[in-house]
């Protein structure tokens, strides 16, 4: 199984792709998305969902992992969370890629065993998980990569009590 997790954000949106190759999970792909500076905002909305989509026809992830914020600091970094969000679930949404939804404490839960860990504890435990001695892993790439981490589990899981799916 391959899956897609991202950490969505206006400024650096991360990304990671992990293939789950039997008995560990595997980076496949990482890194981050940046807008174009000095583009509006919608066309920058435009350009994550265009590298959102780039990555999945590249990648072929079978299903996609994103972290469902349950609060912002202001009204304002709200909205524009929710359209970025936006623009990654259209991406998502024209393909045949699955798409889950995790809070951030179950996501630094599931890598770290706690659900407070800051975003050095997240990186730390993503590398050692997947194996990364790269010490210029992105934050916003390494909480991709831990999206990513807890979906593969929670489908492993899934999977070893109902069994394979049918289809």
């Amino acid at each position: 199984m391959r899956v897609l997790g991202i950490d969505p954000s206006l400024q650096s949106s991360g990304f990671g792709i992990i293939e789950n190759d039997g008995d560990r999970a595997r980076p496949v792909a990482y890194g981050v998305i940046k807008p174009s500076p000095g583009l509006p905002f919608f066309k920058k909305l435009n350009e994550i969902r265009e590298e959102i989509g780039k990555l999945i026809r590249a990648y072929a992830p079978d299903e996609a992992a994103i972290e469902n914020p349950f609060y912002a600091k202001n009204v304002k970094t709200a909205m524009l969370l929710g359209q970025v969000r936006g623009a990654v679930l259209v991406a998502i949404a024209g393909t045949d890629c699955g798409f889950h939804e995790y809070s951030a404490l179950e996501i630094k839960k599931a890598v770290t065993g706690y659900g407070q860990a800051d975003k050095e504890q997240v990186q730390t435990m993503v590398q050692a998980l997947l194996g990364l001695d790269d010490d210029r892993l992105p934050l916003d790439a390494s909480d991709a990569l831990a999206a990513a981490i807890c979906h593969l589990n929670c489908r492993l899981s899934q999977i070893k009590v109902e069994g394979p799916d049918p289809s």
